[in-house]
């Protein structure tokens, strides 16, 4: 089955299993490079009266350079067939090995040259509008800080995009 447009007023993913449950695929770059990795943080919504997406990476992450120096990113949802595709995307670094080889993964391109997962059954594809670096003085739960930041390396980048094309399979 091909991925097709989807119009953005009739798109209803259940969020919350979005992200927790289905960990989509986070791509960044363009024809001459990209990468993606796992995520399991992300939001959806309005903001400025354009629907938009928020992820958010560490700037220790491979995909981080992508990111930066790129106009979009795109999530790719993965059918269940590829868990094992999935953990390995959230564990390896494409600065180590082509995650996409090694998963048996096909690049495609956006209409703005943005990379996704042709294997995927939800695309989401996103312009960069506003990025922002996550704060310990912004925190008001401190619970939060240890298990996400004891140890592990640096403060998450928030980047919102609008989201700009959405492809699904039926």
């Amino acid at each position: 089955m091909k991925l097709h447009p989807v119009d953005l007023l009739t798109l209803s993913p259940d969020i919350f299993r979005l992200f927790q449950k289905q960990t989509p695929l986070l791509t960044a770059g363009n024809q001459l490079g990209c990468n993606a990795m796992t995520i399991g943080w992300g939001q959806m919504g309005t903001l400025w009266n354009k629907p938009v997406c928020t992820v958010y990476v560490r700037p220790e992450r491979f995909t981080f350079q992508f990111m930066e120096e790129n106009p979009g990113f795109t999530l790719s949802v993965l059918p269940e067939a590829y868990k094992k595709a999935l953990a390995f995307c959230g564990s390896k670094s494409g600065q180590d090995v082509d995650k996409f080889k090694e998963c048996g993964l096909t690049v495609a391109y956006s209409q703005d040259g943005a990379p996704y997962v042709e294997e995927a059954e939800l695309v989401v594809i996103c312009r960069k509008l506003y990025v922002q670096d996550l704060q310990v003085s912004s925190t008001v739960d401190h619970a939060v800080i240890d298990p996400y930041y004891g140890k592990m390396g640096g403060w998450h980048r928030a980047y919102t995009g609008e989201v700009v094309e959405v492809y699904a399979k039926d």
